[in-house]
């Protein structure tokens, strides 16, 4: 199947490793011109390195910015004035007591998980609808819809992220331009992996061991009953952002390894 990619730039926030890396690893190796970034210079350089060394000839852009940060976005965006197709990965993500999240805490969650894509998507949406063509997509998560206890701070910002996405969808109906989001499951990121190693070593047991109890205890309701790979994230990513997917506009899609159990 022909992606409809080539021509076409994509900015991938949050992209030098996990899954946004796989996401623009993807949307290169399918032909579009990808745009890599992460806070700082070395981290955008290895993955532009990767990318390129992986795939010869492949269109490849990085830019260090903190898009978690207003004057962040600002900057990116004078680099990068417009795109085609916009993948707001930007996230973090920590395990803490309700009890002790502090108001500092809320709010760094929300303006780095939420306020950078709503940031980017206002910028770069008004050139997409010139052109009558575009896909905005929010990388949120199953924690959306069924808030984890353990990090409620972070399920919050993951349903806003689906609440967003619908509004804009609702907002520019009638156009090629798309928005949706992508509710996906645990998964094997950096983060998580080093989160498993951390356990596995505190708790003297294989990492195969915290994995499995993580499924049985945390997650039951999981039909995969193993965490997704970023590759299998990115590539039900690249089908919504691809021209074959206009049917799929305003959106939550599951990508969550069954964790979900609504049907509806």
């Amino acid at each position: 199947m022909d992606l409809g990619f080539k021509g076409k730039l994509a900015v991938v926030s949050g992209s030098t490793a996990g899954i946004g890396f796989a996401i623009a690893r993807t949307l290169a190796r399918e032909g579009a011109r990808i745009v890599i970034n992460g806070r700082t210079e070395k981290r955008v350089s290895a993955a532009e390195d990767s990318i390129r060394m992986e795939m010869r000839g492949a269109e490849v852009q990085g830019v260090a910015a903190d898009l978690g940060t207003a004057k962040g976005v600002e900057e990116f965006v004078k680099q990068v004035p417009a795109a085609d197709i916009l993948v707001n990965n930007l996230g973090i993500f920590e395990i803490k007591p309700f009890l002790e999240i502090s108001d500092e805490d809320w709010l760094r969650f929300y303006e780095v998980n939420v306020m950078s894509g709503v940031r980017l998507t206002r910028h770069y949406l008004p050139e997409m609808l010139r052109k009558n063509w575009g896909r905005v997509i929010f990388i949120s998560s199953e924690s959306g819809q069924q808030i984890p206890s353990e990090m409620v701070h972070y399920g919050m910002t993951k349903t806003a992220q689906i609440a967003v996405a619908r509004g804009v969808a609702e907002s520019i109906a009638g156009t090629n331009v798309t928005a949706n989001s992508i509710l996906v499951g645990p998964t094997a990121s950096e983060g998580v992996g080093d989160f498993v190693q951390s356990m596995a070593l505190k708790q003297g047991v294989s990492k195969e061991q915290v994995e499995k109890e993580f499924f049985d205890k945390a997650r039951p309701s999981s039909l995969l009953r193993r965490f997704e790979t970023t590759e299998e994230i990115a590539a039900v990513v690249a089908f919504v952002a691809s021209t074959q997917s206009a049917g799929i506009n305003g959106a939550a899609v599951n990508a969550d390894g069954g964790v979900i159990r609504s049907i509806l």
